[in-house]
């Protein structure tokens, strides 16, 4: 039998990631949505940006007295490169 892969995809509503433990999108995630996203970045931003909405919700009922800044995590790395 072969070995079970697990994706790197985020834990709800931990946001890590369910393989590595990461931060959520972790190295490995992001790679894979800069190929499913090749030549249309406006699209991974959108996705992102909605993902980043949730996770800031989801967070914050966690830990209210501590709501992290997300921006960088999930938009910051995804911007076109000039």
């Amino acid at each position: 039998m072969g070995r079970r892969v697990i994706p790197h995809v985020p834990m709800r509503p931990l946001w890590r990631c369910r393989c590595c433990g990461a931060e959520w999108p972790c190295q490995p995630a992001r790679l894979s949505l800069l190929v499913e996203y090749r030549g249309n970045r406006t699209a991974l931003l959108l996705y992102l940006g909605a993902l980043m909405s949730e996770a800031g919700e989801q967070l914050a009922q966690l830990n209210p007295d501590h709501v992290p800044d997300l921006h960088h995590r999930f938009l910051g790395w995804a911007r076109a490169r000039g």
